[in-house]
């Protein structure tokens, strides 16, 4: 519904110099000159078309018209304040909503959640794990990490990243029963001859070769590298390809959160070369409001990744 109303300013210019009965006294509380005090009054007239003040050397007053706005004004004033003092106490009380996988989740952000809990208690912080759905809408959420850093992706909802180096890893036993050990790098262009080709390569999907892309920057070759024979197999979950690759499914291209299997000796990285660039990206959602906790969330991961 559209509505006929004057501007803001100039209500708030009539309401403080009704109350003061003063345009000098009004354009101290407001912080601006006498003189805009009075435009804005003018204009305010013009727009009602009716006089709100009866102007004299000395003084001003208010006119049959002018009472009856000032007292509307306050009381729409008031009702505002009290709105805003509620939507604020609200703001401070909303929860936070992320999106993140399980996988980071569960390997990364809980820790960070966590701490934040500790500086900002009684915050509730709602994962939610669509993060890769093909129908996951970013202003749907308040924050969201997902695949892809900043600098390859070239999101303008980007505030921040944490890269993650990708190498191959492998489970200790199917390396051994291949009769391969891990007391020295192995030299990557092994995993192009047998028995290492024959073995599966686990995936999340086709849209990106990054073994291939893993092999030619190992291999010094750029794009030349010959091509990778080995299948690909393709494990849509993050967690469950974790497991497979323990279980000596095939190699996994890892990362850093992954260390917790690397320490416990579940998976090996035989190759010494990773493959840089890439990592999860911290997103906001710039077309929706982010409330006060909403907003010290973000400026705390930022805080963790920088």
């Amino acid at each position: 519904m559209k509505h006929d109303l004057p501007p803001l300013e100039g209500l708030k210019a009539f309401e403080a110099a009704a109350r003061h009965l003063s345009f000098s006294l009004a354009a101290d509380e407001l912080c601006i000159t006498k003189g805009a005090v009075s435009y804005q009054i003018r204009k305010l007239e013009t727009h009602l078309q009716c006089a709100l003040f009866k102007r004299s050397v000395r003084q001003v007053l208010l006119t049959d018209a002018g009472q009856l706005l000032l007292l509307t004004t306050q009381q729409v004033f008031a009702a505002l304040g009290d709105a805003v003092l509620r939507l604020h106490g609200d703001n401070q009380q909303a929860g936070v909503t992320i999106a993140a996988t399980t996988y980071v989740a569960a390997r990364w952000l809980s820790g960070h959640i966590s701490g934040f809990s500790e500086q900002y208690p009684g915050t509730g912080v709602l994962l939610q794990h669509s993060v890769n759905s093909a129908d996951f809408a970013l202003d749907e959420v308040d924050l969201a990490i997902r695949w892809g850093a900043c600098q390859r992706v070239g999101d303008p909802h980007c505030f921040g990243e944490i890269p993650m180096p990708l190498y191959p890893a492998i489970s200790p036993q199917l390396l051994a029963r291949l009769g391969l050990n891990t007391d020295s790098a192995l030299s990557a262009q092994l995993l192009r001859e047998s028995p290492l080709a024959e073995l599966p390569l686990l995936v999340e999907g086709r849209q990106h070769d990054l073994w291939q892309e893993w092999l030619n920057d190992a291999s010094g070759q750029g794009g030349g590298a010959p091509r990778l024979r080995n299948p690909r197999r393709i494990v849509s979950d993050a967690n469950v390809k974790v497991q497979a690759a323990i279980d000596g499914q095939g190699f996994i291209l890892a990362d850093d959160l992954m260390q917790n299997e690397f320490n416990n000796g579940l998976l090996v990285a035989p190759f010494e070369q990773t493959l840089n660039g890439y990592g999860y990206a911290l997103l906001h959602a710039s077309n929706r409001f982010l409330n006060e906790n909403a907003s010290a969330l973000k400026d705390w991961l930022h805080r963790q990744v920088r």
